[in-house]
């Protein structure tokens, strides 16, 4: 398994697996008992509309970490 640090996560274009832009990574949510982790925090991009994703109080979105398909350029999210 390849391991990335998160300093190099962070700010990343999120895309979906249909090629639409998501926006760019916040932060990344945790459970602290466990040590899982649990959401990607993304700032959405201005040009994204109708998503499944819940929304934080903040207006970001959390997308299930299960969701990652791949993580290079871009980090591609299963849509």
């Amino acid at each position: 398994m390849t391991e990335i640090l998160a300093e190099n996560l962070s700010g990343k274009d999120v895309m979906g697996t249909d090629g639409k832009e998501l926006g760019s990574l916040y932060n990344i949510t945790m459970n602290l008992s466990s040590g899982s982790l649990n959401n990607l925090v993304i700032d959405p991009a201005e040009s994204l509309r109708n998503t499944d994703f819940e929304y934080s109080d903040q207006g970001r979105l959390l997308v299930p970490v299960g969701r990652v398909k791949a993580v290079k350029d871009h980090m591609i999210i299963k849509r």
